[in-house]
């Protein structure tokens, strides 16, 4: 992901669920970013650019240990 889609993601994060949330590039990956809620890691965001619509899908696993 392009530094200025990580800004724009983080901005979004931050405003619409959570100011302590931080959206980080991936060492290695050019097509997704990591988001952290501080220090602890949270998921990953990927950039979907199909059919010449631009979308970014956020994906989250919890463990049943977390519930």
């Amino acid at each position: 992901m392009k530094p200025e889609e990580i800004k724009k993601l983080d901005a979004y994060f931050k405003s619409n669920f959570n100011p302590t949330m931080v959206v980080k590039a991936r060492p290695r990956k050019d097509d997704s970013a990591e988001v952290y809620l501080g220090e602890e890691f949270l998921g990953v965001v990927f950039r979907d650019d199909e059919d010449g619509d631009l979308s970014y899908n956020f994906s989250m696993a919890i463990l049943d240990i977390d519930l």
